[in-house]
């Protein structure tokens, strides 16, 4: 079945000025990025192109026929000097007050795509730059990849496209403890974490802030026993998340840092090379942080390391206890951001005997 790219104009391929009509040469500014990654995309993928446009008034004294068609020719022809071809173009003349079927998010337009089984719908992306174009995906049965949003760009957009989305889900329950874990790679940094400790909830949000990666974490555990299994659990699931989401690893960097923290400083080296093996230097006078048991630092990062299959290498040294640790989870944070960057432009595995 046939993948489809139903695409935006305005705001997507070229800026929109503040009037919203392109209807002037000195008006038209493509959108950064826009034609590396649309030619590359093109080139290397087999998605039908489709562009889905609304024209508001066209063909009206507000917007004359004569002043669209030469920018919009001009911006097609340019497209395709590029490598960028679009198999059809769908553009409605309606004004919003009209609640025309045709005008997106309405899918008048696009019927023809609709319950036809040569086209592969679920799997088919609409691109664009707006909450209408979101919602006629919904509408149509796509997914989306909004510009602007959650950080969102055509770099990002021909990541997805070609090597997929970086997410997965761990699910671990045993009689000491209930874990749901769920990380996407390529997030913003947003965090959800409950596991029932307060500075270990603190430390974990550092891995997603810091990581720019989304990171929900739910624990129910058995801490009226004490807070060994909640800790060295979560470890574990995270880790399996991370193996989860890196996928093949073609495209990584595989390596990722040291960072002061006032008093501090930490060290985090790491390889995502399949081996797991931890390297820790790092000694606390205190009992405990919050009502974390610093014996339990340890515990965690063989777990992560354990079940992400990466060889990790700490090292901690300053006065400031809570300092020390939480400059180690910064570090790790960016540790991980540097080692799970993937470059499509350089897709091969980062490893001389072809395997991770």
């Amino acid at each position: 079945m046939q993948r489809v790219l139903f695409i935006d104009r305005d705001g997507t391929l070229i800026q929109e000025p503040a009037d919203e009509q392109i209807d002037a040469f000195e008006k038209l500014v493509f959108v950064p990025g826009m034609f590396k990654n649309l030619s590359f995309i093109a080139e290397k993928l087999d998605f039908k192109l489709v562009m889905v446009s609304n024209q508001d008034g066209l063909g009206t004294s507000s917007f004359p026929e004569e002043t669209f068609w030469p920018v919009h020719n001009f911006i097609l022809k340019t497209l395709e000097g590029e490598g960028i071809r679009f198999d059809k173009q769908h553009i409605d003349r309606h004004f919003p007050e009209d609640n025309h079927p045709d005008r997106k998010p309405g899918t008048g337009m696009l019927t023809e795509y609709l319950n036809n089984p040569e086209y592969d719908l679920a799997n088919s992306y609409v691109i664009g730059d707006r909450e209408s174009d979101a919602q006629l995906a919904v509408n149509m049965g796509c997914k989306s990849l909004i510009l602007g949003k959650d950080g969102m760009n055509w770099d990002k957009i021909a990541e997805i496209l070609f090597a997929g989305e970086r997410t997965a889900r761990v699910q671990r329950t045993t009689k000491e403890t209930d874990i749901c874990v769920e990380l996407n790679l390529d997030g913003t940094g947003k965090t959800d974490i409950h596991t029932g400790l307060g500075f270990f909830d603190h430390m974990l949000e550092q891995i997603g802030k810091h990581g720019g990666m989304d990171l929900t974490i739910r624990v129910n555990g058995d801490l009226y026993v004490d807070e060994h299994h909640t800790i060295e659990d979560t470890g574990l699931a995270l880790g399996e998340c991370f193996l989860q989401a890196l996928g093949s690893k073609r495209g990584i960097e595989r390596y990722g840092y040291c960072l002061p923290m006032d008093d501090c400083l930490c060290q985090v080296a790491l390889d995502f090379g399949g081996r797991p093996w931890l390297v820790w230097d790092a000694e606390f006078r205190r009992e405990k942080i919050g009502e974390m048991p610093t014996e339990m630092f340890f515990h965690f990062f063989k777990s992560l390391s354990d079940t992400s299959k990466i060889n990790l290498n700490i090292k901690a040294e300053g006065d400031n206890e809570h300092h020390k640790i939480e400059g180690i989870f910064k570090a790790l944070a960016r540790a991980l951001k540097m080692a799970v960057k993937r470059d499509i432009y350089h897709y091969q595995l980062p490893s001389s005997k072809g395997v991770l």
